[in-house]
Order: structure tokens, then sequence, then C-alpha cells
């Protein structure tokens, strides 16, 4: 009975994606800090044929021409982070790019989180010179304004600090193994005021906010639990938005709360 409501709101969502939005795929943002269970979420849509699905290029990050770019800047971020971050721009820009030929695309992380958190955060600390900075800057804002990058629904997995941290550390992946809990709790912090206190930059899109901090062996069944809630709630903000024909026109209204625990 679940599924077949589900089936039903997801008809829905692509239809609306298809004839309202001009052909081109309904597109979802999936955000938050490291260690938000990002990859989780996104690879838990798999079951739904009709969607695309982009996770973060972690392995071209981690392997250019042989280089583990992602490596050298956490080793050594004030030489690496601008070279770092031009790279992330490449390919985060080829994703949004990308052709699909699904209805709806969802795509982990993206060239605004990339500038907003990111590379702010390297501005604030200092780790990239002020002209480094300026350079960065100038290619989001000409991409920004030349190239149609068109969001439709940001989903945050917003996730506290000291979860995350955990996470990073049992997951053990190489090159995390320096990052400190200052780092993520200042990327939380800037997530917080560009989704959802809108303090910071522009946000492209109505964000949905999921309660992250729940138990990775246990958030997939949650996930599965509100799924049909996020594509209903992304087929209302998008209709009641005053903003869904132009995506570029940065949004102002709140975050919308999904409460994964609620049984439906």
């Amino acid at each position: 009975m679940i599924l077949r409501r589900i089936g039903i709101l997801y008809e829905k969502a692509t239809k609306f994606a298809m004839t309202s939005l001009n052909s081109r795929p309904f597109t979802v943002l999936v955000e938050g800090n490291i260690g938000s269970g990002k990859t989780t979420f996104v690879e838990h849509f798999k079951q739904f044929e009709d969607i695309s699905l982009l996770t973060e290029p972690v392995e071209e990050w981690r392997n250019l021409r042989g280089w583990n770019l992602l490596d050298l800047m956490y080793k050594d971020p004030a030489k690496w982070a601008m070279t770092f971050q031009s790279y992330v721009a490449m390919t985060m820009l080829e994703m949004h790019r990308r052709p699909t030929s699904t209805p709806v695309k969802l795509m982990e992380r993206s060239l605004y989180s990339a500038r907003y958190c990111f590379v702010e955060h390297m501005r604030k600390e200092g780790t990239i010179h002020p002209a480094q900075f300026a350079v960065l800057d100038e290619w989001f804002r000409f991409i920004d304004r030349e190239i149609p990058i068109e969001v439709d629904l940001i989903v945050y997995l917003r996730a506290t600090p000291s979860v995350v941290y955990e996470r990073i550390r049992k997951r053990a992946r190489s090159e995390e193994q320096c990052v400190p809990l200052s780092y993520l709790e200042a990327l939380h912090s800037l997530h917080e005021n560009w989704l959802v206190n809108r303090t910071h930059a522009e946000c492209p899109a109505p964000v949905l906010m999921i309660d992250a901090d729940l138990d990775l062996s246990q958030i997939t069944e949650e996930y599965k639990k509100s799924e049909h809630q996020i594509l209903r709630q992304a087929v209302n903000v998008v209709m009641q938005s005053p903003n869904k024909l132009s995506p570029k026109k940065p949004i102002t209204s709140s975050a919308i709360k999904i409460v994964p625990q609620m049984r439906l």
C-alpha cells in the first residue's frame, strides 16, 4: 500500500517536472556537512528508475592523472587549496550540465556549496590569498551569470558537528583523518547561514531540511519512511513558490523541516 502511494506521488512529481519545467529535469541538490550522510541519501533513491543520481566526484579529486588533489589539499591547504577548488568547480559544473534522460536529477553537493561554504571558509581563515579568492569568486560569478544552472529544490541534511566528526573517524577515509572538529563546526555554521538563517549568500531554491543526526545504520529506514513525503513536498514547494519560473532569483522563504521519525 505504501509503495503504491509512493508510486502515485512519484508519478505526479515526474509529470510536473516534465510539463512545468520546460522538459528539463526536476533538479534536487543534496547538501550538508562532511559525513552528514549525503551519499547514503542519494543512493537510497536507486530504487526509482526515473531518477538520475549524480554523486560527489570524490574519486576524480583523488586521482587526477595520478595526483590525489584531495589529499594534497588537506595536508597543505595553503599551497593546494586554490588548485583543488578550481578542479572542484570544473567537476561540479560538469555534473550540473550533464545531460540526463530521466525527469528527475538528484545531485550530491553543488557549485553553490563549494563557493558559499568551502571557499568561503578558506577566505575567512586566510587559507587562500585574497587574490586567489578573487579569481575563484569571479569564476563562480561568471558561471552563475552566463551558464544555466537550474535548481528546483535543496535537501539539507542537517547534522551536529560532533556527530559527523565521529562518523568521519569511523569511515576512516585516509585524506580526512586530519580534519579537526573546529573545521566541521565552521562548515556547519556556513551551511546554516546559507540554507537556514539566510544571512550569507543567495539560496537558489526552496529548502527541505532533514534531521541527519540518526545513526547511519538506521537512517536508510528513515529515508524509506519519509521518501514519499519528500517527493510530495518537492512538488508542493515548487508549485507554491513565486520563484518557480525563475531559478536564478534568490529564495528568501524559510526552510521547511521534515522530521524523519514521522510515521506516515
